[in-house]
């Protein structure tokens, strides 16, 4: 008997998650921001927005060059706020309040932003990792990989292939206890972000709280 066709993943968290980043710079103080901070939201939208409607309709290629200029809009939103941030740091010339805010705001699109880097790059991104019945090799060891397929199978996890969540919850962690926890980190290119994501996180939540109150 044949295998039944995958079920492909849904992709409305990776927008959900796009347009929450463009929200969170819409609300980031203006000092923080490269142009007017509707930007961000508007470019995140034109490209996310028809990124969903080119995988309902098949189109693969386009849905993966729209998705990654989606992306990289809100790293290069990321990194410019990180930099404007890091560079008035040593000035004062924010009030403690805005930066309070402006941390949270960093630190919560910095587990966005990475998400969505780990969901569209593991195992050849959402689009191949469609065309697998299960999940077998990628950058991430996720748990119900090392399980056997009877137990796959008594704890309902057969067939399994990850979603949003599990990266989100991956980037969480990484934010918060600076390392993967549960997640074995098997590729070099995904170690380097892990890195740059820790650093981020980091940024946001040691120098700039600690200004905030008076620490620095």
């Amino acid at each position: 008997m044949a295998n039944p066709k995958p079920i492909p993943e849904p992709r409305w968290p990776a927008l959900v998650a796009g347009l929450a980043v463009g929200v969170l710079f819409y609300l980031m103080p203006d000092p923080l921001t490269v142009g007017p901070p509707w930007l961000p939201l508007v470019l995140i939208a034109a490209m996310l927005i028809p990124a969903k409607l080119f995988h309902h309709t098949g189109r693969v290629q386009l849905n993966d060059v729209f998705a990654y200029l989606g992306l990289a809009i809100t790293t290069a939103a990321l990194a410019s706020s990180l930099i404007l941030l890091i560079l008035r740091l040593p000035k004062h010339l924010d009030p403690p309040g805005e930066l309070l805010r402006a941390a949270a705001e960093l630190w919560v699109s910095n587990v966005l932003v990475f998400a969505s880097w780990y969901w569209r790059l593991d195992g050849g991104g959402p689009n191949e990792r469609d065309q697998r019945h299960s999940h077998q090799s990628g950058a991430f060891l996720f748990p119900q990989m090392t399980l056997s397929e009877e137990l796959k199978k008594t704890l309902k996890q057969h067939p399994w292939n990850p979603g949003f969540i599990d990266y989100l919850f991956l980037a969480f962690n990484t934010s918060t206890a600076f390392s993967p926890t549960d997640v074995p980190v098997l590729t070099r290119w995904a170690k380097v972000m892990m890195i740059v994501q820790s650093s981020i996180s980091l940024a946001a939540l040691a120098l700039v709280a600690a200004r905030a109150v008076n620490i620095l």
